[in-house]
């Protein structure tokens, strides 16, 4: 198993399928029995509320930043061995977060979690900047297209200035029929290729379904290769089709009292504050599906 426990997936160009990688890796993780936290480290551009259906009056990482609230009341329960931090969607609370404050949210999850997933907002900030220092590693995402590349390099740099190791590159959108070397890419940005996730109808499909691809499609071409990138990069023997657990069931996802995380307590404190399964597309359809 891999030392590494935090992953901050980030990438230079926005849309770029970042957010759905996130969503996936931390799915097919937590359908392998691993305790998962997803969070929604884009404090200005926050797009993970959807799946958990916050009112306006919900807490959020923004109320924890602004040390309004603990890292429990803006922990919510997706499904089996998953939860997401979201972050708020207000400009006013966005104003008063302290980023700095991310490093105390990060520790505490490490601590409770077998893997933490930092979904990090693109562009040049330091709240962009920091979670690529705190995170073990930094999984870069960009599709084949040039424009994403070259931002991608600006994202590399940025990881060295943070402290940071990237882990490597993962080239989303990817076609069987192109002649883009996607070694190549990764070569040309001095970073390993860590895998590629083909184009996939199936991807928008499940983002409007509410459900992450893993599970809508398991046996699909995208959801294979997520399985993949998740056990390459963990080590961890993620199941396939019909090996899964049946929390991966879309109809067990909103029932609290089957199949609760590995750990009872998280799941008391989660209680009340599950994710709602068709809210989920909320969560990506914005930032992450072709114009």
């Amino acid at each position: 198993m891999s030392h590494e426990t935090v992953y901050a997936i980030a990438s230079g160009k926005g849309g770029v399928g970042k957010t759905t990688t996130t969503v996936n890796l931390g799915t097919a993780l937590a359908g392998a029995g691993e305790r998962v936290a997803i969070v929604d480290a884009d404090l200005g551009m926050a797009n993970l509320a959807g799946f958990v259906s916050l009112s306006p009056d919900s807490t959020t990482l923004h109320d924890v930043l602004a040390g309004d609230a603990s890292v429990d009341d803006a922990t919510y329960r997706i499904t089996d061995n998953i939860v997401a931090v979201p972050s708020g969607t207000s400009l006013d609370e966005y104003a008063d977060t302290s980023p700095e404050g991310l490093r105390d949210v990060v520790a505490e999850l490490r601590e409770e979690f077998d893997y933490v997933f930092l979904d990090v907002g693109a562009g040049v900030s330091h709240e962009t900047v920091l979670p690529l220092g705190l995170a073990d590693a930094v999984v870069l995402v960009s599709t084949p297209e040039p424009a994403a590349v070259h931002d991608s390099k600006k994202t590399l740099e940025l990881t060295e200035r943070a402290g940071g190791e990237v882990a490597g590159l993962v080239v989303t959108r990817t076609r069987p029929e192109s002649d883009v070397s996607y070694e190549e890419i990764a070569t040309r940005l001095e970073t390993p290729l860590l895998g590629t996730v083909p184009e996939d109808p199936a991807a928008r499909e499940s983002v409007y379904a509410g459900t992450p691809l893993v599970v809508y499609e398991p046996d699909g071409p995208a959801a294979v290769a997520y399985r993949r990138l998740a056990a390459d990069l963990t080590g961890i023997d993620v199941p396939a089709p019909g090996a899964e657990s049946d929390s991966a069931d879309g109809d067990d996802i909103d029932d609290g009292d089957d199949g609760a995380p590995a750990d009872a307590d998280e799941a008391d404190e989660a209680d009340g504050r599950e994710a709602a399964h068709d809210d989920v597309s909320s969560a990506i359809t914005e930032a992450e599906t072709d114009p």
